[in-house]
């Protein structure tokens, strides 16, 4: 075993070029050769390999041209708006504009990542998560709040799986930042908007 190579999430990620969902979801039914150290996963690159190969042999290949998928929540249609237009080109961006109906998204489809306004009508943003964790447990999580000391977005954070948060008003760049870094991406700075 001190031969072995082992990688961390984010180097399979790279070496698979798949992204975050698809790993825990080959992690959890028992596909993806995968082992627990503290909260982190690691992988034997001698079993990645092999399971590769086992794929590869039987035809399977990965769609790696996917983009992560990304649902967007809040009221606001501005905001709405400006956070799919930040994302698009570089992830499949989906929207809702209340709790209820991004509910009914996340019941009918897998999604990579979860932005979601806080303070909505209805369903608010903190029971949007609740409920979302029944269907995606790993769903990475990025709250968007007008109140950067908003104990409903601390409360948010500790529900787990929150990457982070957005404050209104918010830059393009931070949008994006958050979004890579929650779906385990390498964070690329724009030098140009």
């Amino acid at each position: 075993m001190a031969d072995d190579h082992f990688l961390t999430t984010e180097e399979v990620l790279g070496y698979l070029r798949i992204n975050l969902r698809t790993i825990y979801r080959l992690i959890r039914t028992g596909k993806l050769p995968a082992f627990r150290v503290g909260r982190h996963w690691r992988f034997r690159k001698e079993d990645i390999d092999a399971w590769l190969a086992a794929r590869h042999a039987r035809g399977i290949r990965f769609p790696t041209h996917t983009p992560p998928r990304v649902l967007i929540v809040d009221d606001e249609p501005s905001v709405r708006d400006l956070i799919a237009k930040a994302l698009r080109g570089r992830y499949a961006v989906e929207t809702a504009e209340d709790g209820t109906a991004a509910l009914e998204i996340l019941r009918e489809s897998d999604f990579d990542l979860l932005i979601t306004d806080l303070r909505m009508p209805g369903m608010d943003g903190l029971a949007l998560i609740r409920a979302a964790r029944r269907y995606a447990p790993d769903l990475p999580v990025v709250v968007v709040t007008a109140y950067s000391s908003e104990a409903t977005a601390i409360e948010a954070i500790n529900l787990g799986g929150v990457s982070g948060y957005l404050t209104k008003p918010f830059r393009v760049e931070r949008i994006r930042r958050l979004a890579a870094r929650a779906l385990g991406h390498p964070v690329r700075m724009a030098h140009t908007e």
